[in-house]
């Protein structure tokens, strides 16, 4: 499937780009969101003389997740949780508990689809996590798991 691209994304191209995807993500994803036109002539040339406002609008949304970004960068969010003797949890820390701690702790929205985790988070320690707010704002925070103390 041949679309156009109305806004910037990661990995596959800028505002304006005529880019190849999968049916399936195209229709399911891209169109569905409003991140694409399918691709033809008249679509070209309202992209083209959309691409100015389309950039601008890019550009706050940016400076917006920019904002955000600084509030949790390079930050540990720590979670206390009971574990096993040998510090494997119990069951182990999804992105839906890291936003919830983040929107607490540093008062800033993240959604759970933006947090990227480079390990599984089952064990006792500290990992590392990569916040995806937009193909060119990016925030990395730690996340710190301490044992519960029992009395």
């Amino acid at each position: 499937m041949e679309i156009i691209l109305l806004e910037n994304i990661s990995n596959l191209g800028n505002i304006g780009d005529k880019v190849k995807v999968k049916n399936g993500y195209g229709r399911n994803f891209l169109l569905r969101q409003g991140k694409a036109l399918r691709f033809s002539k008249e679509n070209q040339e309202f992209v083209n003389k959309k691409k100015d406002e389309l950039n601008k609008k890019n550009s706050e949304i940016k400076n917006q997740f920019k904002l955000i970004a600084k509030l949790v960068n390079n930050k540990t969010f720590v979670f206390n949780k009971e574990s096993k003797e040998n510090g494997d949890l119990y069951g182990s820390i999804k992105p839906k508990e890291i936003t919830s701690l983040i929107k607490e702790k540093a008062n800033a929205e993240v959604k759970p689809s933006q947090v990227i985790l480079k390990d599984n988070l089952n064990k006792i320690g500290t990992f590392k996590a990569e916040i995806n707010f937009h193909s060119d704002v990016k925030a990395n925070i730690s996340i710190k798991i301490d044992k519960i103390q029992t009395k």
